[in-house]
């Protein structure tokens, strides 16, 4: 496939992310909470994004798509610096043009720190000033071409679903959820059956990002972690399916973000063989179909630089992979998502691969896009 080729199906990123401007929690969060708010601090002339009680985030270092990694978090330290497309919508459309995208879901940066917190109340008020000012201040400016997940903090099923049908009504096309709802109870429990009921009422997708869970601590050098990120996701995967969510809600669709895809042929094997040898002493729900085919059909993956997915779509479902550019993260394929499209589909069948860099997204969030 070629670039030319790549350009003429106009990919749509299924995964893309803003980063948050230092007036995005100040001026959209509740007044109780206006004290606390999230906000840009500037220390040896690097910025930081401070939130109670978590570790500073350096988005210059985080927000480094299309740098030399060798130069990040070093000459590029402020927001000054970073690329402005992460938060003005209209520079934003600049960049998609760059990169051959015709539109973006997006998704955000301190927001998916913000899952990690305790005090669930603070992480409810600091999500709701999120989605306001992705409502007001960014979505609104190119509706065509920039659509929004929400957030919810889960702190009952009761608020969730009215979460849910606020986030609907504001626009969003899908909610983000955290690995760990802010309840007793997991997502596998039946009290949460009435929110995954309004999912499917409403047709909102529910998305798990990577790196938004309580994740176990690498072993080895940091960089590990790189090759674990995807645990989180696998576990979600793992519970819906095992603990018969999908059997009871046919209709509801999760997406597992930025964990990669290209691992998933054997990993629904392994669910496979778990339930058929081992159910009877380890229990699980009785399912109406085999693991694989309930993951086949409910789960949505993204990815943005895995050769390996487009290697084994005949193992997969294709019609459930979405390709994603990931911008402004620094693991981000932006500008260069054409070339390296061409380079990994060049063996694909022209249907898989409308699928896959477009149709599916599309289809999945119903996008008004041509």
């Amino acid at each position: 496939m070629s670039v030319e080729t790549v350009a003429a199906v106009r990919p749509i990123s299924a995964d893309s992310h803003i980063c948050e401007p230092p007036n995005c929690f100040i001026d959209h969060i509740e007044a109780a909470w206006r004290d606390d708010a999230p906000r840009v601090v500037r220390e040896d002339n690097h910025d930081r994004y401070v939130l109670k009680d978590f570790p500073a985030i350096p988005m210059p270092l985080v927000a480094a798509a299309g740098r030399d990694p060798r130069e990040v978090g070093i000459k590029f330290t402020t927001y000054d610096e970073m690329w402005r497309g992460g938060w003005d919508a209209k520079a934003r459309l600049a960049d998609q043009d760059r990169d051959g995208v015709a539109a973006e879901m997006i998704y955000p940066t301190v927001g998916m720190a913000l899952c990690h917190l305790e005090d669930r109340d603070y992480k409810q008020a600091c999500m709701w000033a999120y989605n306001r000012w992705l409502q007001e201040e960014f979505i609104a400016v190119a509706p065509d071409r920039l659509f929004g997940i929400g957030l919810s903090a889960i702190r009952s099923v009761d608020e969730a679903i009215a979460d849910f049908r606020r986030i609907k009504e504001m626009g969003f096309k899908g909610v983000m959820l955290p690995c760990h709802p802010s309840t007793a109870e997991d997502y596998e429990d039946p009290s949460f059956d009435p929110l995954w009921s309004v999912a499917e009422e409403l047709e909102l997708p529910i998305s798990f990002h990577i790196l938004t869970g309580k994740d176990a601590m690498p072993r080895g050098p940091k960089i590990t972690r790189w090759n674990g990120v995807m645990r989180g996701v696998q576990d979600i995967i793992s519970m819906f399916v095992f603990s018969g969510v999908f059997c009871r809600h046919p209709g509801l669709k999760l997406v597992c973000v930025e964990g990669d895809a290209g691992w998933l042929p054997h990993f629904a094997y392994r669910m496979d063989h778990a339930y058929n040898r081992h159910r009877f002493v380890d229990k699980c729900r009785e399912l109406s179909r085999l693991p694989s085919e309930l993951l086949f059909e409910h789960v949505y993956l993204t990815f943005q630089d895995d050769l390996i997915a487009f290697r084994v779509t005949d193992m997969l479902n294709p019609k459930r992979l979405m390709w994603a550019n990931d911008f402004p993260h620094n693991d981000s394929t932006w500008p260069n998502s054409q070339a390296l499209l061409a380079k990994h589909t060049k063996d694909l069948a022209q249907h898989d691969k409308q699928a896959i860099l477009r149709d599916n997204v599309r289809e999945l969030y119903q996008l008004p896009v041509s």
